[in-house]
């Protein structure tokens, strides 16, 4: 491991800064990507996540050569980001010619764009897996066991990250859900209020009536009532 404990610390607390309004997690897995070549002096690295269907995605790389190798990944469904993802534990080769058998395509790829050793991490905080890192180097043998663990290090921070940024925006979307709704609980209202005084009814009968006419018209309750507010609909005062 070449790092120094400041440039550590550094890239550390960078990490952690998610909590900012202009957030953009492909940037900030490209920085983790490049961090990892970095403190770990490793030859490249890849970045993989999975979607919302549990599918795993290339979504950053520190070289085009790397971006070639995880995509052959990818699109062959095999290799160790896969395998560290399923399993939630590191995968690590120490000659990749030794493991044409298990990942032949990858494997491939991954010797022709001149490596030939590898140690996926998964990305993982507690029993979730999001995704994985794959450490490429140009040379055999295994990462010692203090760089694994600054790797592990990195990948569980940048997860955490982006865990929060995610429980961040569901918190988000349920505030506006919950506004939306208000809204359009005081537009109703608002609504029920006119059509009472205006047709001379009561205030739970306009509710039906504004109900009754938005099921009939296959309208929204809260399109109907906008409209009466805005004067644009006129509802018949009931009869019998």
């Amino acid at each position: 491991m070449i790092a120094s404990d400041r440039r550590v610390r550094e890239v550390f607390i960078e990490l952690s800064d998610t909590l900012v309004d202009d957030f953009d997690i492909i940037e900030f897995l490209d920085r983790l990507a490049a961090h990892c070549s970095e403190l770990l002096g490793v030859s490249a690295c890849g970045i993989l996540l999975a979607d919302h269907h549990g599918a795993l995605n290339l979504v950053a790389a520190s070289s085009e050569e790397a971006r070639m190798v995880e995509l052959t990944q990818v699109q062959n469904s095999e290799g160790p980001c896969m395998d560290a993802f399923r399993t939630g534990h590191p995968v690590q080769v120490a000659d990749l010619r030794e493991a044409r058998i298990r990942w032949p395509r990858f494997t491939g790829a991954a010797v022709d764009a001149g490596y030939l050793s590898v140690q996926a991490l998964p990305m993982r905080l507690r029993s979730t897996v999001l995704g994985a890192v794959n450490l490429f180097s140009q040379s055999t043998g295994q990462l010692d066991t203090d760089t694994i663990t600054l790797g592990q290090a990195l990948a569980d921070a940048a997860t955490i990250g982006i865990v929060h940024q995610r429980a961040l925006a569901r918190q988000e979307i349920v505030t506006e859900q919950l506004q939306t709704a208000l809204n359009s609980r005081i537009l109703i209202e608002q609504a029920k209020g006119f059509l009472s005084h205006s047709i001379d009814i009561g205030v739970d009968e306009a509710f039906a009536l504004m109900r009754s006419y938005a099921r009939a018209n296959n309208r929204r309750l809260t399109d109907v009532a906008d409209d009466i507010v805005q004067a644009r609909l006129r509802l018949p005062r009931p009869t019998g």
